[in-house]
């Protein structure tokens, strides 16, 4: 059996108590204020090391054109980054080959996910995910830190991947072919609501399971009997799924979900706002 992709407070608290402390990584970050550096330099995890989602864990919006425009990895508010530029991040705090790696924000992880999606897209296996994030480890009543960690530079390289993307050329047949789950809220998949992009609506053949519903009230999430159980009723045994959301964000975090349930699922990295690039693209 594969270890979790979790790591509770507790065990990360025993970590440091045993001096065994892996490299932590802190990436909070809101979609209405984007990367919260504030709120690091506040309190943070000790010896956890800043990542800016938005700088380091995705390329500039809708960067790519021309050749690259239907290339899922550059289109969208928040296209995969290149090997180079994660790569570089990834040394600067403190990662490499062999390091032990766990990621948080401030819960429930949806942004650490896409931290941790990143590290097994480039290769990296030995990563896991905070539950519950750093309002947990508050909880359990264990220290923060304020001061910056000085960290020596890492030897991260870019291996081959350990995740699956969807290419936008093949996400209407896949969705009438398999499963492609849309992770957002019900409002904003049904239309009714869009307070980020400029369209509304969804992928025609998606079904949505927003990942809100992968987290208890505190953030942690579910047993993974219960995810599958959940996920069970929406993917039938022999199909493929594929995980969107609006940027390719919170996507990772039900992709972690599934993983806990037991369920591989590729994402579309586009998302949404990807998607509707193209205004020749089908909306439902």
């Amino acid at each position: 059996m594969s270890p979790s992709p979790l790591i509770s407070a507790a065990e990360l608290h025993d970590l440091f108590e045993m001096g065994r402390a892996p490299v932590v990584l802190d990436i909070r970050f809101t979609l209405q204020t984007g990367s919260d550096r504030a709120g690091y330099e506040a309190g943070h995890i000790p010896t956890a090391q800043f990542v800016d989602l938005d700088a380091d864990l995705a390329a500039p919006p809708d960067h790519g054109s021309g050749a690259s425009r239907n290339d899922p990895n550059h289109r969208g508010r928040h296209p995969l980054p290149d090997a180079e530029t994660f790569v570089a991040a990834m040394r600067s705090a403190g990662v490499s080959d062999d390091s032990s790696v766990v990621v948080y924000d401030a819960g429930p992880a949806t942004a650490a996910a896409r931290a941790w999606w990143l590290l097994r897209y480039y290769g990296h296996a030995d990563v896991r995910v905070l539950d519950g994030g750093l309002n947990q480890w508050i909880a359990e009543g264990f220290a923060l830190g304020t001061e910056p960690s000085i960290v020596a530079a890492g030897s991260f390289t870019a291996r081959s991947s350990l995740a699956r993307v969807l290419d936008v050329d093949d996400v209407l047949e896949f969705a009438q072919n398999n499963i492609l789950l849309d992770a957002r809220a019900p409002e904003r998949f049904r239309g009714e609501v869009e307070p980020v992009d400029p369209v509304a609506g969804h992928i025609p053949g998606a079904v949505n399971r927003p990942t809100t519903e992968n987290v208890d009230a505190d953030g942690r999430f579910l047993a993974p009997e219960v995810l599958d159980g959940t996920f069970g009723g929406l993917v039938p045994e022999g199909k493929d799924v594929a995980v969107y959301c609006g940027s390719g964000v919170t996507a990772a975090h039900q992709i972690l979900a599934l993983e806990l349930a037991g369920i591989d699922a590729a994402l579309y990295p586009g998302s949404w706002s990807g998607w509707i690039t193209d205004p020749a693209r089908p909306r439902a």
